[in-house]
């Protein structure tokens, strides 16, 4: 029973939290983000102290239960892990010893690199950030294109209950990251269950602090225990040694797979008083035993056991405390590649052929361009010195420090302006959300990233103070602009500008030009986008290391007296 109620809940909780990445359309309620406070990493990072005690003082009632049911990296393992069990019918678990030197040294690298704002660790290694990743960067552009693939059947048959949606890049490192961490875990998962949450995993090793001290736990009922080993070898977190009645709760998520597994009813999950802890063979031993089993004599006159386990096979490789070193053959022979002398010789009369054909081609496609655009090439490129942060992030030092890459600002931004950046913030803030202005702007009235956003990374703003908040600062290349090299009107610029921070002043005649005034400009990226010069804008934001507050005068309306004529 205890099981079906973790797996139920694990589903829901799991399902919410994909589709919550995934809803392109916003059908889903805003209220869903609480699925994202209530993260471990998340609510530490926003300083939310209720969420942060409620997690504290559940594991210390029910062990890691947040590992089991709330955790959506923990559930996807255990996704794998059961797909694993329908592939390979006699897969086994066995009990192995905690890796706690490879455990605390992961912990404390975390802390110290999250200390001198290195926070790419903190937002690598953190379960959630790790799972949203996924769910941006490699299930939704699944989804997506399953929408599309749909739209196109039901529009075949008259039926528009779907349409098609772009699916585009949002960054090739974050990608691969994503794609690495899915596989790895994936395949640790495949292999070991929980090898990644009690290994590698920050989260799990600190609640499994905590979880050593809580009030209800799996114990061992001695009188019914015939030491057969099925607990541990369903233990998907490798915990339970069977052999000597003991099991690491440090390590133990409570999926419950060994109370269920157990055919004498020998382990229950029931309150226990806590007592001093002894330890033994740096095993952590159940210290709630009420006594310790009395020595008996066999047949032989020897202390030991009397009941031996029908399958001795199994208590082999259940019990055995040492550990089996294997030894891979690395000697693999290198295979020399052979190649012709003749191959190796290049002819440096081809070299030259070619480079000489690269150049000309290159040099005829830029005389293509300029009779194209008039015969002149813009000349300055557009090379912006300082990232644009979204709205509400307050400054790069405040984005490092509370950022753990999650990317759910980049799923749910509707204008599709928010990409991982690589290093335009330092190494410290690699994967961490930047403005692009290439397929949209952003919003004048939206604030749905600082709304999402479980960390206070971006920090959430009314519609007034994100109409006052200058992200950046317009810049103007004149020789860009085609009004300057072409002498044609545009004016596109100034009209999609929401605070006319960009107006039109005359230039030659009846001609109109750009003029800017950055002071009023809150780094919208209209103007940006909406630009029309080719190959190279001529307007664009250069971002802000910290966010300004500004101050933009109103016109007022002038009062409009109407004469008897109605004019």
């Amino acid at each position: 029973m205890l099981k079906k109620i973790r797996v139920i809940l694990s589903v829901i909780l799991f399902t919410l939290i994909t589709l919550y990445f995934l809803d392109f359309r916003e059908v889903l309620p805003e209220s869903l983000s609480i699925l994202a406070e209530i993260q471990f990493i998340p609510a530490l990072l926003a300083l939310n102290i209720i969420i942060l005690v409620s997690l504290i003082v559940l594991t210390l009632i029910f062990g890691r239960v947040y590992c089991s049911s709330i955790c959506p990296m923990g559930i996807y393992q255990d996704i794998v892990a059961w797909l694993s069990k329908r592939f390979i019918r006699k897969k086994k678990y066995r009990y192995s010893k905690a890796k706690n030197i490879l455990r605390w040294s992961v912990l404390a690298a975390t802390v110290i690199a999250f200390v001198f704002g290195f926070t790419f660790l903190v937002g690598l290694l953190d379960p959630y950030g790790a799972y949203g990743r996924m769910a941006t960067h490699l299930l939704r552009p699944a989804y997506l294109a399953g929408n599309n693939l749909l739209d196109t059947i039901f529009t075949s048959f008259d039926n528009y209950s779907f349409y098609k949606v772009g699916i585009y890049s949002l960054g090739v490192f974050s990608t691969i990251i994503a794609l690495l961490t899915l596989l790895t875990i994936g395949y640790l998962a495949w292999r070991g269950g929980r090898t990644w949450c009690n290994t590698i995993c920050p989260v799990g090793t600190t609640l499994g602090l905590l979880s050593k001290y809580s009030l209800f736990r799996i114990q061992f009922i001695d009188d019914k225990c015939n030491m057969c080993g099925l607990c541990s070898m369903r233990c998907k977190a490798s915990c339970i040694d069977s052999s000597n009645k003991q099991i690491d709760y440090s390590r133990c998520v409570t999926c419950f797979n060994c109370i269920e597994s157990c055919n004498h009813d020998a382990m229950k999950y029931k309150f226990i008083m806590p007592v001093k802890r002894r330890r033994t063979d740096n095993i952590q031993v159940n210290s709630y035993v009420e006594k310790e089993m009395s020595e008996k004599m066999d047949k032989t006159g020897k202390p030991g056991r009397t009941v031996k386990s029908e399958k001795p096979e199994i208590a082999e490789k259940t019990g055995n405390p040492q550990k089996i070193n294997r030894v891979e053959r690395t000697d693999r022979p290198e295979r020399a590649d052979k190649q012709d002398n003749d191959k190796r010789s290049v002819d440096e009369s081809k070299r030259r052929f070619l480079s000489a054909s690269l150049v000309t081609g290159l040099a005829a496609g830029s005389l293509i361009a300029q009779e194209i655009q008039g015969g002149v090439i813009p000349k300055r490129d557009l090379k912006r010195q300082v990232p644009i942060a979204p709205p509400g992030a307050l400054s790069f030092d405040h984005l490092r420090e509370k950022c753990i890459s999650c990317h759910l600002c980049v799923s749910k931004c509707p204008s599709h302006v928010i990409k991982p950046a690589f290093l335009e913030y330092g190494p410290g803030g690699i994967m961490q959300p930047k403005l692009y202005f290439s397929k949209g702007f952003c919003n004048y009235d939206c604030t749905i990233c600082g709304e999402v956003c479980p960390t206070g990374a971006i920090l959430p703003l009314t519609k007034e103070e994100k109409n006052h908040t200058q992200m950046g600062q317009v810049q103007f290349i004149v020789e860009n602009c085609i009004v300057y090299y072409d002498e044609t009107n545009c004016g596109a610029c100034s009209e999609h500008c929401p605070t006319q921070a960009v107006h039109m002043v005359p230039y030659k005649g009846s001609l109109t030009i750009p003029e800017i005034n950055p002071a009023i400009c809150v780094g919208c990226g209209g103007c940006e986008y909406v630009c029309p010069a080719i190959p190279f804008k001529a307007i664009y934001v250069e971002g802000l290391p910290s966010q300004n507050v500004i101050e933009i005068e109103q016109e007022e309306a002038e009062d409009v007296v109407i004469d008897d004529f109605g004019f």
